[in-house]
């Protein structure tokens, strides 16, 4: 009587994928090779990436970028801190102008790159929280996660996230480089998670022990900030998305888990802030 031969046992390897929560690839920076700056990421095994807006300037080729890469780049909108300046730009119709964006119900993933920044100077002080202020009642209006900027004004931002408490907020701290104590605070706040990047691997980086004495790996989420602050081994070159998975190796390493453990870990973060598709 034939047989059929045992099957052979199949080995199912499963790739998680990364998340870049904070690119600038619409930068000028990325003119000349970004069809090859996505490659390299996606080669790298970072799927999707979320690009921040900063001002009225960049908000056009923006939305191009993600129209021609659906499902891998994700706008977001907002007027970044330093370009609060009324010298420069109208603020008030700027801001009209994005909401209006956010009434017609165009395709963003969240509000951002928003919040504060007083570390040249606090000439526009006022008018960065007023801006912000705006900016947070707009997430809570139109139910969209916040990417919040915050230099030198950790005491001020905690007291505008605490004002707007009650309103289901979420969203990321991006860029966290601060103390532990800093980060419970934020991490006080339900429904947001911190962004790390390539500042982590950086040798005199306090970053490492301020994350295992007081973050779970359960509030990160990965990000580069490109072309801004490159991990090491690329220290002082222009940042990119691929390099990502530098953070996520060095996270990997601190917390004690595998590569695949974070790469599970942050991106199921994301999708439970960001709804995506």
């Amino acid at each position: 009587m034939f047989r059929l031969p045992a099957p052979f046992p199949v080995i199912y390897t499963y790739i998680i994928y990364m998340i870049d929560t904070h690119t600038h690839l619409d930068g000028d920076e990325f003119a000349d090779d970004f069809e090859q700056v996505l490659g390299r990421a996606q080669a790298a095994g970072v799927e999707k990436m979320f690009l921040p807006n900063v001002n009225e300037a960049t908000w056009p080729r923006i939305c191009r970028l993600c129209q021609e890469h659906p499902k891998v780049l994700y706008p977001m909108i907002g007027l970044h801190p330093e370009d609060v300046n009324p010298t420069v730009r109208n603020v008030a119709q700027v801001l009209d102008d994005m909401e209006t964006q956010l009434q017609s119900g165009v395709p963003v993933i969240g509000i951002g790159e928003v919040g504060l920044d007083f570390y040249w100077d606090e000439t526009y002080r006022r008018e960065q929280i007023e801006c912000f202020e705006r900016q947070v009642g707009w997430a809570a209006r139109y139910d969209l996660p916040l990417m919040i900027h915050a230099r030198n004004a950790h005491r001020e931002l905690v007291d505008i996230i605490a004002r707007h408490a009650g309103k289901g907020l979420r969203g990321v701290f991006h860029c966290f480089t601060g103390t532990a104590e800093e980060a419970r605070d934020l991490l006080a706040f339900d429904g947001f998670l911190l962004g790390i990047g390539g500042v982590l691997t950086f040798k005199k980086s306090k970053l490492p022990e301020v994350l295992t004495t007081a973050v779970p790996l359960s509030r990160i989420v990965l990000e580069t900030d490109s072309p801004y602050m490159a991990p090491v081994p690329h220290r002082g070159q222009r940042n990119e998305s691929a390099y990502v998975v530098e953070v996520a190796k060095k996270l990997a390493d601190i917390y004690g888990v595998t590569l695949q453990e974070v790469n599970r870990a942050t991106t199921d973060n994301v999708l439970s802030v960001f709804h995506l598709d």
